[in-house]
């Protein structure tokens, strides 16, 4: 019989011998499902609130930010470190099961936040460009409202902190510098939505690890 250390150690390292643990293909699906349910709901989610009137911010940075289109910089950056994870993951079912579960809380919270704060978008605002993101949104679909917190700097910072290694980690941590300074840059967001993603994506990656590994001394 294996001990629990054991256990979370081949499923970190073998899909094979994880597929054979109690509870992981549980696991497994349940993550995936809950992450495409929530996918198929953004774009219903996004268009009801670009239809809201919201509150502006006094951003003293912004005020002295000339805005720039930076979206092709963006979306390297965005989908450079996504698919560096998504690499990482198919290694590591492990490393897989709590990034499934982090960006489901994740994107709970967002929604959350996005209904009980409605904003608009600061001036000067341009357009982020991000073919792939914009999928979500809705076709033909610019979103500019889904301001507080920064998604573009949440998901940068919540592969930092699911990804192993150091030169990984460096990777996403300069991509999560440069995606949070960029869409100021843009106008996308206020500079509390990018300082606000950092603690707030914390808080949900240690919520996706607790449910991601919860019962593995039972099982």
């Amino acid at each position: 019989m294996i001990t629990v250390a054991e256990e979370k150690t081949l499923v970190s390292d073998s899909w094979q011998q994880a597929w054979q643990l109690k509870g992981f293909k549980t696991r497994f699906i349940t993550g995936i499902l809950m992450l495409l349910a929530t996918f198929s709901y953004l774009p219903f989610f996004f268009k009801k609130i670009e239809a809201r009137e919201g509150a502006y911010i006094a951003d003293p940075l912004l005020d002295v930010l000339q805005p720039k289109d930076v979206s092709l910089i963006i979306f390297v950056c965005i989908w450079g470190v996504t698919l560096l994870l998504f690499l990482r993951c198919l290694k590591r079912p492990m490393m897989f099961i709590g990034a499934i579960y982090g960006f489901v809380v994740l994107y709970m919270m967002r929604l959350m936040t996005i209904t009980l704060i409605p904003l608009n978008p600061p001036s000067g605002l341009i357009p982020l460009v991000d073919p792939l993101s914009n999928m979500f949104y809705g076709k033909g679909t610019f979103i500019t409202k889904d301001l507080f917190f920064s998604g573009h700097t949440s998901c940068q910072f919540l592969a930092f902190l699911c990804l192993s290694h150091k030169r990984d980690k460096m990777l996403a941590l300069i991509s999560t510098i440069l995606v949070g300074s960029l869409v100021l840059v843009q106008h996308v967001h206020y500079t509390v939505d990018v300082v606000a993603a950092i603690p707030l994506t914390f808080i949900c990656y240690i919520a996706g690890q607790k449910i991601a590994l919860r019962g593995w001394d039972r099982e």
